[in-house]
């Protein structure tokens, strides 16, 4: 198929076309000021969110267990279709604590205590440990089936 090395240099320019997309994005939202409402930001974020976990998660659970993949889908439709009071409740919140995280989040629920803000970060890391390995593995996997080096 591909050399490994013309491969590695398409991935490298598809990379920096999106970091540069990202720049100048940021770089207009500061000039002219960010949109009213970004519709399209929740579904590139929810696009973010069927990647890798869609092909590695829900194909392989749905192929060793049977249904058990649907609620890979199920929360977050259901959170969609019947949370929209919470997600405006907790953004409101959000805007108004000057929150950017889900450990400050917390952390301001029960009187701003640091270490359940540390906690609640020591948590999140452990948990998204195997999403990043599982994002790992997407990428290599998918570079070696586009160099033919799958055995």
């Amino acid at each position: 198929m591909l050399n490994s090395w013309t491969l590695f240099a398409i991935f490298t320019g598809y990379v920096a076309i999106l970091f540069a997309i990202a720049y100048f994005g940021d770089r207009r939202a500061r000039i002219v000021g960010p949109p009213a409402r970004k519709p399209w930001v929740y579904s590139l974020a929810l696009c973010v969110y069927c990647t890798s976990w869609t092909f590695y998660g829900a194909v392989g659970r749905a192929a060793s267990s049977g249904w058990d993949f649907l609620p890979i889908y199920l929360g977050p439709a259901l959170m969609f279709l019947f949370g929209g009071r919470l997600l405006q409740r907790v953004i409101r919140i959000s805007k108004r604590h000057n929150i950017t995280s889900i450990a400050d989040f917390i952390g301001a629920r029960y009187g701003r205590h640091q270490a359940i803000a540390m906690l609640v970060t020591s948590i999140a890391v452990v948990g998204v440990l195997p999403y990043i390995a599982l994002q790992l593995k997407a990428v290599s996997f998918g570079f070696a089936v586009t160099s033919s080096t799958v055995r």
